[in-house]
């Protein structure tokens, strides 16, 4: 017998995964087998040990691992995804699934519980290091495995089954609180663009009036503004303006300085301090930068920070405003600095309108992709529409977005928290389960193990 790291019932004994399993490995070439489906590791969803889909085995090429109804499918690329899946049917996989094959004594839904909790993902994430991780079926076999008798392993299956089926109803419920919030937050925003948030006063100022006179003091002094395509765009209100976000520009846009990190230098805004539409002033670094060329890449308060690159087509494009004066701090190199004449246009309108729909279509758009990363860059931001409210109008929509948005902001982090909540009272419910304090116990353990299998 095998000691393990807690006292069990009376009646259950502590061996090992390995001899438990019988992992015997079943190749087979997928065009031999073109209607079988195949699973992949992308088609198993972390955590949850749900399958997202599968694909036929004809479309694949490269050897591949035969399994059958009842088998345990474990993900070894990356333990700390947690991918494990128990199909009722049979079919291939990659090969970076171990596959646990059914064994007499072993009812495989108490051991594809077991593979899916916390403690073993921890172990398995931690056996090897480096960006791709990868663990073998020799490096788990001697990982102590609590067993107890067939029908108790069935009676806390049907359990765990249960008390997981109301957990996770629940959180569907939330889940499906989450996805009207993003659409509610995306419909405040559209609304704001379209000037349908709020009433118009009839008293403001009209935006193509103060538009056309500014854009007729700037004509001699640098480039015409691009005027926008309003073929695609929806009907404003009386007194609103589409305009490009040229034309919006007390100057020309600006990438920030990249320079190398050094122990001491010039303060320059890190990447991170890029968050939730805001600048994090406090997240900087010291560069190799003079106060004097420094100067050129000061940011101040209402200047709008652009991310001009990322890994992701919805992350590239996000902007932050600088709400205070941040004091003598540059911007990096992969940030843009958008500055706008802030008697046309406030800071604060930019940036609450910055996610909408409209402005994300217009920067996905244009994105381009090299070696894996999105780009933007400042000719294609500065043919940007935006629409353009009496000033006024712009601090009333601000407020109003604001306001709306913070309801969000709260509900959205409550159903966070009880998201996280959840996924722990799960990983409660598999602990006490292999802990054998789940359901009660009154039968004696299966101790008739079979140690002279050989695992291959």
């Amino acid at each position: 017998m095998t000691e393990g790291p807690y006292e069990l019932p009376a009646g259950w004994v502590w061996t090992t995964l390995g001899d438990v399993s019988d992992t015997t490995r079943k190749k087979r070439h997928p065009q031999d087998y073109p209607n079988m489906p195949f699973i992949g590791l992308e088609h198993v969803e972390s955590e949850t040990m749900r399958l997202l889909g599968t694909t036929t085995a004809a479309e694949m090429s490269s050897a591949a691992e035969y399994f059958e109804p009842g088998d345990v499918l474990y993900g070894r690329l990356r333990p700390y995804l947690n991918k494990v899946f128990r199909p009722d049917f049979e079919g291939l996989c990659s090969a970076e699934f171990i596959i646990f094959r059914r064994v007499e004594g072993v009812d495989s839904r108490y051991l594809q519980y077991f593979l899916n909790s916390s403690p073993f993902v921890s172990f398995a994430t931690h056996i090897n290091a480096g960006d791709r991780p990868r663990v073998n079926f020799d490096q788990l076999a001697d990982y102590p495995f609590p067993l107890a008798s067939e029908p108790e392993q069935r009676r806390i299956v049907a359990k765990i089954e249960e008390l997981l089926t109301s957990l996770e109803a629940g959180v569907a419920g939330l889940n499906r609180i989450q996805a009207a919030l993003k659409r509610y937050r995306a419909a405040v925003l559209k609304a704001a663009c379209e000037g349908r948030l709020l009433p118009q006063d009839p008293n403001d100022e009209p935006a193509e009036k103060l538009l056309e006179r500014i854009l007729a003091e700037r004509r001699a002094n640098y480039n015409e503004p691009k005027s926008p395509n309003a073929e695609w765009l929806p009907v404003l209100p009386v007194g609103w303006s589409w305009a490009s976000l040229d034309s919006l520009l007390s100057e020309p846009l600006s990438n920030g300085k990249s320079v190398p990190s050094v122990k001491s230098g010039f303060p320059i805004l890190r990447l991170t301090a890029l968050r939730d539409g805001g600048i994090d002033l406090t997240q900087t670094k010291l560069g190799a930068l003079s106060p004097e060329q420094a100067e050129r890449f000061l940011v101040h308060r209402g200047d709008f920070l652009v991310s001009r690159g990322n890994g992701s087509i919805k992350l590239v494009g996000r902007g932050g405003l600088i709400t205070t004066e941040p004091g003598r701090v540059a911007y990096p190199d992969l940030l843009i600095r958008v500055r706008v004449i802030q008697e046309l246009c406030a800071p604060q309108f930019l940036s609450a309108i910055w996610s909408s729909s409209l402005i994300r279509q217009q920067i996905e758009t244009v994105a381009r992709t090299t070696a894996g990363i999105f780009k933007i860059n400042q000719q294609d931001m500065e043919r940007f529409v935006t629409p353009l409210p009496p000033l006024a109008t712009q601090y009333r929509i601000v407020a109003e977005v604001e306001r709306r948005l913070s309801v969000v902001s709260q509900s959205e982090k409550m159903i966070e928290a009880n998201l996280v909540r959840a996924e722990r009272l799960r990983q409660a419910i598999l602990r006490r389960a292999f802990e054998g304090k789940l359901v009660a116990d009154d039968q004696p353990a299966d101790l008739r193990l079979e140690r002279s299998r050989t695992v291959q």
